[in-house]
């Protein structure tokens, strides 16, 4: 989805930064792409960049946790169970939106589950953002490992839009209108 994104606010003649972790999309024309592999990467690559930003959209799905120990080589099997311990990740949409300017707009996005609307404008509260996006597991065809996405946009202002099953290009469209006219 932040691939999609990308391509089209660069059409629209935005000056467009794209964080990624490994992924093997091409990177769309006209796009500066920042390459990230870890959460602690996302999180340094994200708050160095911030301050020149206009629109921040955080469309990637960052771990919550990593583990406190990587290895360095592969761990051979072993007779007993292996236990990982982790430990949690920086936040980097919260602390986007602790340190956020007046000018700035924040859009975020929430995976949800369960009570989904609910979670999604918790987590618009909590994490001080302009607008939300919200989508499903549930729903066929959306989310990961597709091409097509289907959306709930929710703005600070409480303005609801629910869309239809689309292609990741169309819901960036849908999207990037939503911001233009907050």
């Amino acid at each position: 989805m932040g691939f999609a994104l990308a391509e089209e606010a660069a059409k629209r003649g935005a000056d467009v930064t794209l964080i990624a972790g490994p992924v093997s999309l091409e990177t769309p024309d006209g796009v500066n792409r920042i390459n990230v592999k870890t959460a602690q990467d996302m999180f340094d690559a994200c708050t160095s960049n911030f301050d020149m930003q206009d629109i921040i959209i955080m469309a990637a799905a960052i771990a919550d946790y990593a583990p406190i120990e990587v290895a360095s080589e592969k761990v051979k099997k072993k007779a007993e169970d292996w236990h990982i311990e982790l430990k949690k990740t920086k936040d980097v949409l919260a602390w986007i939106g602790e340190n956020k300017k007046v000018n700035q707009k924040l859009v975020g996005f929430a995976l949800e589950t369960e009570n989904e609307e609910a979670n999604a404008l918790g987590k618009l509260e909590r994490k001080n953002l302009d607008i939300i996006v919200l989508n499903s597991l549930k729903d066929k065809g959306a989310g990961f490992q597709h091409d097509s996405n289907k959306v709930t946009i929710i703005d600070r202002n409480n303005k609801v839009t629910s869309f239809e099953l689309k292609s990741k290009q169309e819901v960036a469209i849908d999207i990037l209108d939503a911001i233009e006219t907050y």
